[in-house]
């Protein structure tokens, strides 16, 4: 909202207040000032002029000289480039020496041979934005009312002399969409008292609903409809003063009747609309919903299709307005208008909105409807619109109007007490104090003992439970004026808890290991639902979803984060490792919310190493990842609660595919994805995990426990077993840690061997076993004691024999 400093003089005394120190006490009460722009900030020497001579330019076809009165003693010569230039004309001069915006000088200069002495300004060269210029003037200079006075100054009469605050309003402050509201609301800050417009004059003996019958049928959107009529109009130019203060504002003149309906929605706050009479084509006004298809033009003459939740005002059967948004080209008012039909009415916020968001054409009537107008200025909007048509256009006004009316009005009554006003805003006010606040907001105010009753006016629709009357009066009291209070009482600081510090190390362990993290949608199609599932559970489909495509609560990481791979692989970027710990949904019954189980999951293709200068390349197998999660376990203090075992999966490679067990109990997966999905998502060999996180981060770890560097050399051996083809290292493993303990310290596979040289369905695994004793150095006896009653287990056990 922009308010002029000087129009706002009309309603309050701004006397000892500036505008830079009025801003200020507004933004302090709780209103954003954003700026006030001072509109002749570096102009000056721009007087009023009078055109005595205008001819030819003897040397250029599209120049004028003209001889002009600027107020000296002598006339001045002035090279003129605009086309409508005249004499007679009363213009914006700027003398020799003036400075225009943009610090553009006025220097005494010869054009095609002919002196110049000054420049004859359009308002677009005085600073006034092009779009706000009236179109008579867009295209050359602007030309005075013939009674301005010669060689005063031209910036007071195009009131650029003011200083203009731009109000920054949020949306519960509709009130303030208004030169009233705003005086109103810097009447309260100041303690001062507001001035009401002028609204009365002698109307005519002739009634106005004698003329016009108001019928209205979408009652819910149009309660109150009220027509004045105006007769014998005269069109014309609008007062300079109006025009001006129009354009300060954003408003482009048209002319004094459509100038006084923008002037009073700026002014009251109360959109309007002027009807050509004579051109409506009947008596009657007929509010109701469109029929679909129905067809209208409105005043830009763009033909507009209307549906039955547009609301219309029609002649009472064509329409000739979009009720609150723009009128009908088949009603404007034109030069030839005499009889004009006054519309002042209270449309309904949402159907207004409607309209307009269908039909593009937000305008400055339509936001205030859909924010919300005070329903007791209806009427007043239209008697002031009546009365400066009376004046400033020649009418006649008739007397009363032609209503329908099915408005209830009833002002909001809230209560509060002085108590929990002090209790909260930390004060020690008085019963006076917030009475005397109230009664400057020009609230009605009732006192009961501890109890305040205020009624607020309709104008402040904001005002509707007592949280809002605290608002007010901590504003008007002012916030720098609430004492400063330290809080009481102990505080305890904020820390992670074990499980959150444990997730926070698993996420920095998987970045340290090359990962990146990947945040993906929960939401799925029925096609992925159920892939990669860790526990089987009925889908969760949503009642309103965004798409087929997010439509299900996921089961499983697993897909979105596949998903993501090959997003990047067709891209070019085809080598990637991404990980993500979130939330999967289980089903709990129709009637019951979702489990959520928090899972971690990880997938990587594509090369896990490439070093160029050395030439080495190290692609993405089975044991890259498990060793991730190895190194994950160890970090963690799981390792030794930790198994791998061969299973198979929907959507995994048969052979590549781990189940990962803790203590025992299935907790995920590891392993490559099934060749046939790769092909499907375009993708190089790839390789997955994803599991419990709930399970592994609520495991007990055992408390970490430093050894000591061994100080005694340790025994190595190894050893190659010849074993069936259908047994796995793993087993063969447990078979030599569990019997060579406690001198066995590590046992290590580094080769496995199948092929022409040993029998069918036999291979051969090779370890590495390392004996040690920490207090001292162990002998080769006790160190073959135990090596073979490894032997022995593993022969007794797993049937395997030392390879010849």
């Amino acid at each position: 909202m922009f308010v002029s400093y000087k129009w706002l003089q009309d309603y309050i005394d701004l006397t000892g207040v500036t505008a830079d120190e009025l801003a200020e006490k507004i933004t302090k009460s709780g209103i954003e000032v954003e700026g006030v722009e001072i509109l002749n900030e570096g102009i000056k020497g721009v007087v009023v002029g009078h055109v005595l001579e205008r001819e030819q330019h003897p040397n250029a076809d599209k120049l004028s000289k003209c001889l002009v009165d600027v107020g000296e003693e002598q006339p001045v010569q002035i090279i003129c480039g605009a086309p409508n230039v005249a004499q007679g004309q009363k213009v914006a001069v700027a003398k020799t020496g003036a400075v225009l915006p943009g610090n553009f000088k006025i220097k005494r200069a010869k054009l095609r041979g002919e002196e110049s002495n000054g420049m004859i300004c359009s308002l677009t060269e005085l600073g006034m934005e092009g779009k706000v210029v009236p179109k008579e003037y867009s295209e050359g200079i602007f030309v005075f009312p013939a009674d301005a006075e010669v060689g005063v100054d031209a910036l007071g009469l195009l009131n650029r002399n003011d200083e203009v605050l731009e109000l920054s309003l949020t949306p519960n402050r509709a009130d303030c969409l208004s030169m009233l509201g705003v005086a109103y609301e810097v009447a309260a800050i100041l303690g001062r008292e507001v001035k009401l417009p002028e609204t009365s004059l002698e109307p005519v003996a002739e009634k106005a609903s004698d003329y016009v019958k108001i019928t209205v049928e979408a009652k819910e959107d149009n309660p109150l409809y009220v027509a004045k009529m105006i007769k014998n109009v005269k069109i014309g130019p609008a007062p300079l003063w109006m025009q001006t203060r129009l354009m300060s504002a954003g408003i482009r003149p048209h002319n004094n009747v459509v100038d006084i309906t923008n002037y009073i929605l700026l002014e009251y706050g109360q959109p309007l609309h002027a009807f050509d009479y004579d051109r409506l084509g009947s008596k009657e006004i007929l509010v109701r919903r469109a029929v679909d298809g129905e067809k209208f033009v409105t005043l830009d003459d763009v033909e507009r299709t209307l549906t039955s939740e547009h609301l219309v005002i029609t002649n009472g059967t064509e329409p000739v307005a979009l009720a609150g948004v723009m009128g009908g080209a088949n009603s404007e008012v034109t030069s030839d208008t005499t009889t004009v039909l006054l519309e002042s009415a209270y449309f309904n916020g949402a159907a207004v909105r409607k309209a307009s968001k269908d039909h593009g054409l937000r305008s400055e009537a339509s936001a205030r409807f859909e924010k919300g107008v005070d329903p007791n200025r209806v009427r007043a909007a239209g008697e002031r619109a009546a009365y400066l048509m009376a004046k400033y256009a020649g009418g006649e006004v008739l007397e009363g109007a032609a209503e329908a009316d099915t408005l209830t009005v009833e002002p909001a009554v809230v209560s509060i007490t002085l108590e929990k006003i002090n209790r909260v805003l930390g004060t020690e006010l008085v019963m006076e104090d917030v009475k005397e606040i109230f009664d400057r907001l020009q609230f009605e105010v009732s006192i009961e003992e501890d109890t305040i009753t205020v009624t607020a006016p309709t104008r402040r629709g904001d005002i509707k439970i007592e949280e809002d009357l605290l608002e007010e009066v901590a504003r008007l009291y002012g916030y720098d004026n609430i004492p400063k209070t330290l809080p009481i009482g102990s505080s305890t600081p904020g820390r992670l808890s074990d499980y959150q510090k444990k997730r926070r190390e698993v996420r920095q362990y998987l970045e340290g290991a090359g990962l990146y993290q990947a945040v993906t949608y929960s939401l799925t199609s029925e096609e992925k639902a159920t892939q990669f599932a860790l526990e089987k559970s009925d889908t969760i489909r949503l009642a309103m979803p965004m798409s087929e495509e997010r439509s299900i609560l996921r089961l499983s990481i697993m897909p979105q984060l596949l998903e993501v791979l090959k997003y990047n692989s067709a891209r070019q970027n085809d080598s990637l490792a991404v990980y993500e710990t979130g939330a999967v949904f289980l089903s709990n019954g129709d009637d019951a919310l979702p489990v959520e189980k928090e899972h971690l999951a990880a997938a990587v293709t594509g090369l896990w190493h490439s070093h160029s200068w050395q030439g080495e390349k190290k692609a993405v197998d089975f044991f890259v990842v498990k060793g991730i999660l190895e190194g994950m376990f160890a970090k963690l203090g799981l390792t030794d609660r930790v198994d791998y075992v061969q299973t198979q999966l929907d959507g995994m490679h048969p052979g590549r595919t781990a189940e990962i067990r803790l203590n025992g109990e299935k907790i995920g997966f590891v392993g490559q994805v099934h060749p046939i999905v790769q092909k499907e998502l375009d993708l190089k060999d790839t390789y997955v995990f994803e599991l419990s996180l709930k399970a592994v981060l609520e495991a007990d770890a055992p408390v970490l426990q430093y050894e000591a560097i061994p100080r005694f050399p340790s025994i190595t051996r190894d050893i190659a077993l010849v074993v069936n083809s259908e047994t796995v290292s793993g087993t063969l493993w447990e078979i030599i840690v569990n019997s060579g303990a406690p001198l066995l310290k590590e046992a290590e596979v580094f080769d496995l061997y199948e092929g022409d040289k040993m029998e069918a369905g036999k291979k051969s695994i090779a370890f590495s076993l390392k004996y040690a004793d920490p207090v001292r150095t162990l002998t080769d006896e006790e160190v073959t004691k135990v090596h073979e009653r490894v032997l022995s287990a593993l022969q007794e056990k797993a049937g395997a024999v030392l390879r010849g």
